[in-house]
């Protein structure tokens, strides 16, 4: 009787140890890697907004945390743990913008970074497919000074439209390229310190969807733009004199997630003090220094 007892215990104990083994086991297929993001030139977002990181493994994208990017654009976390397994088959890595708090585990339409991993490596831009498809080194364009919607010519300072009469027959004055469904483009005048948005558009050489401050007189011309005429946003008086004035092309989210304009600014210029109506000036392309880049690596 003792000996079968003996038995039955070192029995139990192979069947222990084998378990242990299995476990082991099971933990070492289950260890994590470190993700390392290196990025510059992300903007500060609002408090009910986080940036999001995304590995896409299989296809599926795989949320590698949540971070804030400070005034300074210094990154509140620049290391993420990650499942070993999965960091090494991603292909792909993209970098959204979320709502704060987020309900929803798959990733937002607001993409503003992909990469693809070159061994360990990849490099984050914008032009990536995942983001905006396009590295935007060839937006450029020209702006107008004129009030076409007023019979008044004493206010022609007081209207910005991006179009060249200069041929005699008015012509689109700006280049950039198409942009993906969920993106749209957006210009504004910053007016005493106010961004003033004169209208979001897909197609340079058609209306945009603004009106609001124009005037009564007369339809506006068939391109992006607006006159500075009426319907003041609250502390601002139209008409205005947009000498000195920043005159920006943003690129926004569609549909768009702030009134304020969104971190993509391909082109930008300031109104000279002393600029001529009736005659185009030129933005300057300023992707070098505002678009967000960077590289990830595992």
């Amino acid at each position: 009787m003792k000996k079968i007892k003996f038995l039955s215990l070192a029995a139990m104990a192979l069947l222990l140890a084998s378990c242990s083994e299995d476990a082991d086991d099971n933990m070492s297929t289950s260890t994590n890697g470190t993700l390392n993001l290196n990025l510059s030139q992300l903007e500060e977002l609002p408090s009910n907004e986080r940036y999001e990181g995304w590995v896409i493994v299989d296809g599926s994208p795989v949320s590698t945390g949540v971070f804030t990017v400070n005034a300074n654009g210094s990154l509140s976390q620049e290391e993420f743990t990650i499942n070993d397994g999965q960091l090494a088959s991603a292909s792909d890595f993209v970098l959204t913008i979320e709502p704060y708090p987020d309900t929803d585990p798959a990733p937002s339409s607001i993409k503003v970074l992909g990469a693809s991993f070159n061994g360990n490596t990849a490099m984050a831009s914008v032009a990536h497919a995942a983001a905006l498809g396009t590295d935007f080194n060839t937006a450029s364009g020209d702006y107008f000074l004129a009030t076409p919607t007023t019979s008044d010519t004493t206010d022609e300072r007081s209207g910005v439209w991006f179009l060249d009469p200069s041929s005699g027959t008015m012509m689109p004055s700006l280049n950039l390229p198409s942009l993906p469904a969920e993106w749209v483009y957006e210009g504004w005048a910053v007016i005493d310190g106010v961004p003033v948005s004169t209208g979001r558009f897909s197609n340079v050489s058609g209306a945009d969807d603004n009106g609001q401050y124009s005037g009564a007189d007369n339809p506006g011309p068939p391109f992006p733009g607006e006159d500075f005429i009426m319907n003041a946003p609250a502390g601002l008086s139209f008409p205005v004199d947009l000498a000195g004035a920043p005159i920006v092309i943003s690129i926004e989210p569609e549909p768009d997630n702030s009134p304020a304009p969104f971190a993509f600014k391909p082109l930008f210029a300031s109104v000279p003090m002393d600029a001529a109506v009736h005659t185009t000036h030129s933005f300057t392309n300023q992707i070098d220094s505002n678009f967000p880049k960077g590289s990830v690596s595992r």
